[in-house]
């Protein structure tokens, strides 16, 4: 079966909701770098399209009905939101799911330092990377600092034209004999990237002056004091704005498209929904990059504990109601998959990889060399969605991540399908998936909107 490169089949309206989709994805990717920068967005978009927070709602006493737009959030870093159907709760949801964490270096909270006259903060890096890609590139701080009497102080710094950069060195080429002899996975040790702030040390100041100096430029600019690190939550990041790439500006450049390009796509197809008949929900999550764990990951309680409250709202609430209404739900994990590289062609197998360019990809299952750690999607639903897709018109492809024994990986699917509901992977490929910087295709973001769109009504 061969599916084709679907640029040609554009009319030019089609063209122009592409481009639409893909300068509003360009700019959400260039000012959400975080969980916290996602949710805050997203939330004011929300709000822009009417939705209401849940828990003015749940204090006010009122009744949720059909055609009721709310949402809930969860310790500022996950959002979840819903547009209550004409049919009952209970007959299930139809449900995107994606997360809006992405790989980086995290800050200690014991992290600033001075050794050779420079100053540094130590971290930790976060999620499944490549060490050495994190070297020698510019880099910016986002995050809160939150000092002992309660006041949030936010950090963004790196972003704008005339903000200062951090990065992490390396080691010149003239004396890297040894560390090209080592393996990828110790080139650059997780200890070694700390991230270098300063070098100018405070006049007068005899002992640790550079890092003198930056403790005192911290309190000037922003109030705080070397113990605020200890209750601050700090992200370093690729610094810039995520932009077009190509002559033809066919693809996007940019750090964090793993997944949210989907989250993107997924929340602005929701926004578009009104009045449905099944009620639609977007299920936006953090901590997938390590596990889904953790109070703002899928697998606490949180998206069971929000639909328990609105199923209360509506009168209607009981644990067995609940079981049901989750058990009757379908839902789209909508998360990335690795799209097919030439240069490294011997990873895939051609035939079951995802392409730029191809359209929005279906995975049956994710996993690893076993299948382990996978959902494993129905036949007859994916019969179902074929229809829904070709009936609307949506353009897509099938694959898995890599060849069977080459590696794998894993989304929030398989914690959604413990209660029983249908779950299928389904997004968009990116090319050096997990890289500070990964590419995807417009086309593809556009028929990821269009695909989710169509499952939100249709399904």
């Amino acid at each position: 079966m061969e599916r084709k490169n679907i640029w040609e089949k554009y009319t030019e309206e089609d063209l122009e909701r592409l481009e639409d989709i893909g300068k509003r994805y360009i700019e959400f990717l260039s000012t959400c770098k975080t969980e916290r920068e996602c949710t805050e967005e997203i939330v004011e978009q929300a709000k822009k399209a009417g939705y209401e927070d849940l828990e003015e709602i749940i204090r006010d006493g009122r009744k949720l009905k059909p055609g009721d737009k709310v949402y809930a959030v969860c310790m500022k870093k996950a959002v979840a939101m819903f547009c209550i159907g004409k049919k009952p709760l209970e007959e299930g949801m139809n449900i995107l799911g994606a997360h809006i964490d992405s790989p980086r270096l995290d800050i200690k909270q014991n992290p600033l330092y001075e050794d050779g006259e420079m100053v540094y903060l130590d971290t930790h890096y976060y999620g499944g990377i490549k060490k050495y890609q994190w070297v020698a590139l510019p880099l910016a701080i986002h995050g809160v600092v939150v000092k002992k009497t309660g006041e949030t102080i936010r950090i963004c710094v790196g972003e704008k034209e005339d903000d200062p950069v951090f990065c992490v060195s390396d080691l010149l080429i003239h004396l890297a004999s040894e560390q090209m002899d080592k393996k990828a996975s110790k080139v650059v040790e997780g200890e070694n990237l700390d991230v270098l702030i300063g070098s100018r040390p405070l006049t007068g100041e005899k002992k640790k002056a550079v890092q003198a100096n930056m403790l005192k430029l911290l309190k000037e600019e922003y109030g705080i004091s070397e113990e605020d690190f200890i209750s601050a939550e700090l992200e370093v990041v690729p610094a810039g704005r995520a932009r077009e790439l190509g002559f033809d500006r066919s693809m996007v450049l940019s750090y964090g498209q793993d997944d949210r390009v989907c989250a993107f796509t997924s929340f602005d197809a929701m926004l578009k929904t009104e009045a449905p008949e099944t009620t639609s929900c977007c299920l936006l999550v953090d901590k997938e990059e390590i596990g889904s764990v953790g109070a703002t990951g899928m697998r606490s309680h949180f998206f069971e504990n929000v639909v328990a409250e609105i199923l209360n709202s509506m009168g209607n609430y009981s644990e067995l109601i609940l079981r049901r209404t989750l058990k009757n739900s379908r839902m789209l994990s909508s998360d990335v998959n690795a799209g097919f590289d030439p240069l490294y062609a011997s990873s895939f197998e051609k035939n079951n990889a995802s392409y730029l360019g191809y359209g929005v990809v279906f995975s049956k299952f994710t996993g690893s060399r076993g299948k382990s750690g996978s959902n494993d999607a129905n036949a007859e639903y994916l019969a179902k969605l074929r229809e829904i897709m070709d009936r609307n018109h949506v353009y897509f492809q099938t694959a898995e991540l890599g060849k069977v024994d080459i590696g794998g990986g894993g989304t929030i699917a398989y914690i959604l399908s413990l209660y029983g509901m249908e779950v299928i992977d389904c997004g968009v490929a990116v090319l050096s998936m997990h890289a500070p910087w990964e590419a995807t295709s417009k086309a593809d973001i556009y028929e990821a909107w269009k695909c989710y769109r169509a499952f939100l009504e249709n399904a």
